[in-house]
């Protein structure tokens, strides 16, 4: 699964952690209803918002939910699953979404996609993808026009950007797809009132989408020597987390300008795990089980909760070298903590020692897997609920370390320190 809204469920309640799994295994089975099963692969965490909203701005209505039966995702447990038009919304639009992936891929020869009968196939698939997106979309009146189009205006942006182009300027087409989607929620709910708010959340939230998948793949795309945006345009970290909290702000803004129902776990998933999203990219997490919650030293953040990148800060006994051969508090670190300590916590498992992976010790990234050998990996993941138990396990398309969706952790789910009202927090 992608997105980047990816809730640790210890900091849910139990009663927002059932609804939040019912808008998930809605879209997902939404996707097969409509759409058949192997398009179940484009279910994301994402596109469940489209489906919170909607429920979130009207009455629920009878035959909201339904049983599903066993799933390995529920560990082979029945539960109640999200259904209607916000559902199936969430559905045609991840469907069209996906459809654009897979020609991303095609265009980039990944994997098998370099070769020509299998990039026909693929080809095929986000055809089937679109036109079934599209049918689903009219039948809600919804036109996924404005999505293909933003997808398709993308690479003509990308190819003309350059040093000193604006960065907003790379991620206008996502934000005018996702603020189309919002909005036509309020049109679902039977809430004209709301469309404008819902745009400008959506414009901002798709603002954010691009900017975050920017900062976590730059040093991969530098590696690889592909296109980032971030890279291309000449902006920095810096300049990238402050556009980024600048519009997670607008978020909760747009938010508060809109009228609901009942909007707690909406109120969680945009105000509360949003941010969370942020800090994850930037290496500024606070939750437990990222380790010290210290900035990676190659992505300049803040500090960690000690004052310093690590437990220890610029007083560790070993001098700031780790004893373990790792560089301190970095990729490869033992005991430093951040993305590959050993004890100190994050991202993948203990130090490697020189001469294994990149520089001191550093693991080198796998190379990401082409849309067959993913589905396979996804379908693996899926089948042995590794997707939602584990407490760490390998993205089947892009190969990042995920973390699954009911994996333990000791993360605090009480407090709300966000600026907005939070009645039920």
């Amino acid at each position: 699964m992608f997105g980047i809204v990816r809730p640790c469920t210890h900091r849910l309640s139990d009663g927002l952690k059932t609804e939040w799994m019912a808008h998930l295994c809605g879209l997902c089975l939404a996707l097969r209803a409509d759409h058949g099963q192997f398009a179940r692969v484009a279910t994301n965490y994402d596109g469940l918002i489209i489906s919170v909203l909607t429920e979130a701005q009207a009455e629920r209505a009878t035959g909201a939910r339904r049983t599903a039966g066993p799933c390995p995702l529920r560990a082979m447990r029945t539960a109640p699953v999200a259904r209607g038009e916000g559902a199936r919304l969430a559905a045609a639009v991840s469907l069209v979404l996906a459809s654009a992936k897979v020609r991303d891929h095609v265009a980039d020869r990944d994997g098998l996609l370099a070769r020509r009968p299998m990039a026909a196939a693929a080809r095929r698939v986000a055809h089937g993808w679109d036109r079934a997106g599209a049918r689903a979309g009219r039948e809600l009146g919804f036109d996924t026009a404005v999505l293909v189009d933003a997808v398709d205006r993308q690479t003509g942006i990308e190819a003309l950007a350059g040093p000193g182009t604006p960065l907003l300027a790379v991620t206008e087409p996502t934000e005018t797809a996702t603020a189309a989607a919002f909005a036509h929620t309020a049109v679902l709910a039977g809430k004209p009132q709301n469309v404008a708010p819902l745009a400008e959340a959506g414009r901002l939230f798709g603002r954010l989408a691009h900017l975050l998948d920017a900062v976590e793949d730059r040093e991969a795309d530098a590696a690889a020597g592909a296109w980032n945006p971030l890279t291309a345009t000449g902006t920095s970290l810096a300049e990238a987390r402050r556009l980024a909290d600048d519009a997670l702000h607008g978020v909760r803004l747009a938010l508060r300008d809109a009228e609901f129902v009942d909007d707690k776990l909406l109120h969680v998933l945009l105000a509360h795990e949003l941010r969370q999203s942020v800090d994850r990219a930037f290496g500024t997490a606070a939750c437990s089980h990222q380790g010290y919650g210290a900035t990676p030293p190659h992505q300049g953040g803040a500090p960690g909760p000690y004052g310093a990148p690590g437990p220890y800060g610029s007083q560790n006994p070993y001098g700031g070298q780790n004893p373990y051969g790792g560089q301190p508090g970095g990729h490869g670190g033992g005991y430093g903590g951040g993305h590959g300590g050993g004890h100190g916590g994050g991202h993948g498992g203990g130090g490697m020692p020189p001469g294994f992976g990149g520089p001191g010790g550093e693991p080198s990234r796998p190379k990401p897997r082409g849309l067959l050998a993913g589905c396979a990996a996804f379908t693996w993941l899926f089948c042995t609920c590794q997707i939602c138990c584990a407490k760490e396990y390998e993205g089947p398309w892009s190969r990042k370390k995920r973390e699954g969706c009911c994996r333990d952790c000791d993360c605090n789910p009480s407090g709300c320190d966000c600026c907005c009202p939070c009645d039920g927090c």
